[in-house]
């Protein structure tokens, strides 16, 4: 009931909520702490997010609604990137040369995703074994616009984009040149649509 300073720098910053009394007692006079959700050393719940670093990347909250990668980031123990669990995410962009290691993405069942774009030199895990890296864009009705920059997902073999009704600009590489995107694999473009009579 006395406390009078609160100071939390980045505490509680991987906690989805942070919750407090707005009335409490103080010397038998209800007094309202409502100010308190103002305070400036209480840490904010930020939908955008800039990710600089795995650790960055790692403690990432599932209500991101925008995800900004910047270059370099990299962890030969992070081979998967699956962003299923950003159920509100509506863009995702990469800078150059990130995910080295990954062999595995997937952008699967995002409702609200609209816009990817990956930079230059990204997720170029090379191994004699192609058949185990994987691209998979699937199930995303709102996606709009795909790029990918040239030399990203030389290795992978596998490249599915399906049930992205809403696609209006995909963009892989450079256009007159050689890019080296999914050098060994076949790209399948899926969709379902239905003919009125």
């Amino acid at each position: 009931p006395k406390l009078k300073t609160v100071c939390l720098p980045k505490a509680f910053h991987s906690y989805s909520d942070i919750s407090y009394s707005r009335r409490c007692c103080v010397s038998g006079v209800m007094r309202d702490i409502g100010a308190l959700a103002k305070h400036p050393n209480l840490p904010k719940h930020n939908q955008k997010a800039n990710v600089k670093s795995i650790g960055e990347w790692l403690s990432l909250r599932s209500s991101v609604i925008r995800i900004v990668v910047d270059g370099g980031v990299n962890d030969p123990d992070l081979t998967e990137l699956d962003l299923s669990r950003f159920s509100k995410l509506r863009t995702f962009e990469i800078g150059d040369n990130c995910f080295g290691f990954v062999v595995a993405f997937k952008l699967v069942g995002l409702s609200k995703l609209n816009r990817v774009i990956i930079g230059k030199h990204c997720f170029t895990y090379h191994t004699d074994n192609t058949q185990t890296c994987r691209f998979c864009v699937k199930e995303c009705p709102k996606l709009k616009v795909l790029k990918i920059g040239p030399c990203s997902f030389s290795h992978y073999s596998v490249c599915e984009i399906e049930k992205v009704d809403a696609l209006e600009v995909m963009e892989i590489g450079y256009l007159n040149k050689i890019s080296d995107n999914f050098d060994h694999a076949s790209l399948e473009l899926k969709s379902e649509f239905i003919l009125n009579a």
